[in-house]
């Protein structure tokens, strides 16, 4: 059954519509951040990031820092730095265009492609922009070059009278573009596949608290976390949380009890997890219980550790809750 939860969970995940985005960013003017900077996303999740500062384009997955070599990154790096040299002269020819000498503008530049993995369509689009206003777009259909200002009019005819440029912009769309995404979900797709056991580890303030059973780093995040009293389930006095995203991807879970020391004393209490079929059982005694046992120091390690532990979970919640976000392949074209 297990082995079924995960197959759906991996065909949900890579099963129909995948996108690839790429969003450049050229700023001009009294800035106290990067001149230009690249965002890529996969599926709407960021995978790559390049800016002006830093000059070099960087993972921003796991997946992609395991998948690709230095090689990569480095031609990666130097198209980057290719395209930034492009947009430094976009934006000037922009500025110009709009008679602006002064003050802080901004030229951006979003492209990217779809592909149906189950009917096979495919997408893609590409548009460009000044000061936060629609400057450029490709009509992929017509293929032709469309301005909705004057100041780009020039631009566009000189594109659309480019044939050539036309075909490679046709050609990218309808076939690079959807290689390269196809290459990425198969990425995350294996990504996605792989299981990573938890670790689990008891934690108590004093004696007389109650004893948390803390399950973290595990992948796919189907998890059982329960107690034991004598070799029986066990429900009283116990508390569940829900199950939270880490940063990496993985998950973390957290069942409390609450149990007196005498109790302790009488009975063998348990935690008992589970996941992927591999079952982890912690019996609740003072070598593997982490408490104070009277250090006000470790005390407050461990209250620290807790509430860490907690904040990073909802952190990663929230931002879980928000993905409901390079092949710069000569995507920045002089004006």
């Amino acid at each position: 059954m297990r082995a079924v939860v995960l197959l759906l969970e991996v065909t949900l995940a890579c099963a129909g519509t995948h996108s690839l985005k790429y969003f450049f960013t050229a700023v001009s003017g009294d800035i106290d951040f990067p001149e230009f900077t690249i965002v890529g996303l996969v599926d709407e999740e960021q995978f790559i990031y390049f800016d002006s500062n830093m000059k070099k384009v960087v993972p921003k997955t796991e997946w992609m820092k395991q998948k690709e070599g230095a090689d990569y990154w480095d031609t990666q790096s130097q198209l980057a730095a290719g395209t930034h040299q492009v947009f430094r002269n976009n934006i000037q020819v922009a500025k110009e265009k709009f008679n602006h000498s002064t003050g802080v503008h901004t030229f951006q530049l979003t492209y990217g492609c779809e592909w149906d993995n189950q009917t096979g369509a495919t997408d893609g689009f590409r548009q460009e922009g000044y000061d936060g206003e629609d400057f450029m777009s490709l009509d992929l259909k017509e293929m032709r070059w469309i301005s909705p200002v004057q100041q780009g009019f020039s631009t566009q005819n000189k594109w659309n009278n480019n044939r050539a440029y036309l075909e490679g912009r046709k050609h990218y769309f309808s076939t690079e573009c959807i290689e390269w995404l196809q290459k990425y979900v198969e990425y995350r797709k294996s990504s996605l596949e792989k299981t990573v056991s938890p670790q689990v580890s008891l934690l108590q303030k004093s004696s007389s608290s109650s004893v948390s059973c803390h399950a973290t780093g595990f992948y796919p995040s189907g998890v059982t976390v329960t107690w034991m009293r004598n070799g029986q389930e066990h429900h009283t006095d116990v508390d569940l949380s829900e199950t939270l995203p880490n940063e990496d991807r993985t998950f973390q879970k957290t069942s409390t009890i609450r149990v007196t020391p005498d109790e302790l004393k009488k009975n063998q209490y348990s935690c008992v997890v589970k996941h992927q079929g591999k079952t982890i059982r912690k019996i609740l005694t003072e070598k593997e219980i982490r408490t104070n046992r009277g250090d006000s120091v470790l005390s407050g390690i461990i209250v620290f550790a807790v509430v860490l532990l907690v904040v990073i979970g909802v952190a990663g919640y929230i931002v879980y809750q928000k993905k409901r976000g390079l092949e710069v392949s000569g995507m920045g074209t002089e004006m």
